[in-house]
């Protein structure tokens, strides 16, 4: 008689936008050491760009740098958990037929799904002979929590999850915060290095009272953790999920969601440095209802490109990756940035971005 087939463990990774859900599954990746891990990353979206930074980063790529089919899902068009029947489930059939090549499964969530519908779905027969829930990690901003807040820009939060019909609008940000909690396995407190040691034991007292006692919270900064902290608990998270405490029992009634109106636009420019880039940016944040902004800048001479990311007025920046030689031509390498917000008009944001730039260009030839 021969042995069951090994089902593959899946961690899935929650957390508000900001916590720093990206940068784990970077550390993952970086860390992985010859482990074969397939990644579903829920988009905001149907722009990409979260896509893009991944596969910067090298996931989705062979060493030549060629994309390998079936390494990178991006699935499109709002929350995850919500989507499931439409997405989730012919990828993860295209999963099993690739069963042999992957050793792991992460899927990141938006930072609005709620985990427990997610985890639900593996318990359907096709899936649950193939996959566990290895766990499911939340991540918590830390300062965020310090300042008794969920995010680092609830208004970025409250924004997102407004311009996706299929998310709950309703609930108080922190019942979404608690059924991130309730369907932990394990939580990093992220970003540590940025409150003190006082801080960091307050919100890990705040995020114990939503746990069970065997839920271990682990003090990370940018998602630095040893990867057997991570991958390898055996939760089976799908067994004990409907045992789970939430506010959305009732999530699934077709009037629970309502859309209210939201913009996201593109703006394209040639900023001659990082700082000219993010200024641009900075100036349409300040006259602007911008909650989000991210993309790429294509600058003059560097081998690389910039990824820069800003939440409110706060932006960072770094080089993910060289420019391709399919992308060297001058109108492919076209710094590209979307811009996500509200009452945002493109031909406006473009005319903004344009004399903004031209701005610092005067400015910088100036001195």
């Amino acid at each position: 008689m021969s042995e069951p087939m090994r089902k593959i463990p899946v961690t899935i990774v929650t957390g508000f936008l900001g916590s720093g859900k990206t940068t784990l599954l970077r550390h993952i990746l970086r860390e992985a050491n010859g482990l074969r891990i397939a990644v579903i990353v829920n988009e905001f979206g149907e722009l990409g760009i979260d896509g893009e930074i991944l596969k910067g980063c090298g996931i989705g790529c062979d060493e030549s740098g060629n994309e390998s089919a079936g390494q990178l899902y991006e699935l499109a068009n709002g929350c995850l958990c919500c989507t499931v029947q439409e997405e989730f489930f012919p990828v993860m059939e295209a999963l099993v037929e690739r069963r042999a090549q992957i050793d792991h499964v992460l899927i990141e969530t938006s930072g609005l799904a709620l985990p427990k519908p997610l985890v639900q779905a593996f318990n359907w027969p096709a899936i649950r002979n193939s996959f566990t829930v290895d766990a499911v990690v939340t991540m918590v901003d830390g300062p965020a929590a310090a300042s008794g807040q969920f995010a680092a820009d609830p208004n970025a939060v409250d924004a997102q999850r407004r311009a996706d019909p299929n998310l709950d609008h309703e609930s108080p940000l922190h019942e979404l915060f608690e059924d991130q909690l309730s369907a932990a396995d394990l939580v990093v407190l992220n970003k540590i290095d940025l409150i003190g040691e006082a801080q960091q034991a307050a919100v890990e007292a705040l995020i114990r009272e939503e746990l069970p006692p065997h839920v271990k919270i682990l003090r990370a900064q940018g998602g630095q953790l040893a990867l057997p902290a991570l991958l390898g608990l055996a939760a089976a998270s799908e067994a004990t999920i409907d045992q789970r405490p939430d506010h959305h029992g009732s999530s699934n009634d077709p009037d629970h969601h309502h859309h209210d109106d939201f913009d996201s636009v593109v703006v394209t420019g040639a900023p001659a440095t990082r700082d000219a880039a993010i200024a641009a940016l900075g100036a349409l944040v300040e006259r602007h209802t911008i909650y989000r902004a991210k993309g790429f800048a294509a600058l003059p001479g560097a081998p690389m490109r910039l990824v820069i990311q800003g939440v409110g007025r706060r932006f960072d920046s770094y080089f993910d990756r060289r420019w391709r030689e399919d992308e060297m031509d001058h109108q492919t390498r076209t710094s590209r940035f979307v811009l996500i917000g509200e009452d945002l008009d493109q031909a406006v944001l473009q005319a903004a971005f344009d004399a903004a730039l031209a701005s610092a260009a005067a400015e910088a030839t100036g001195r």
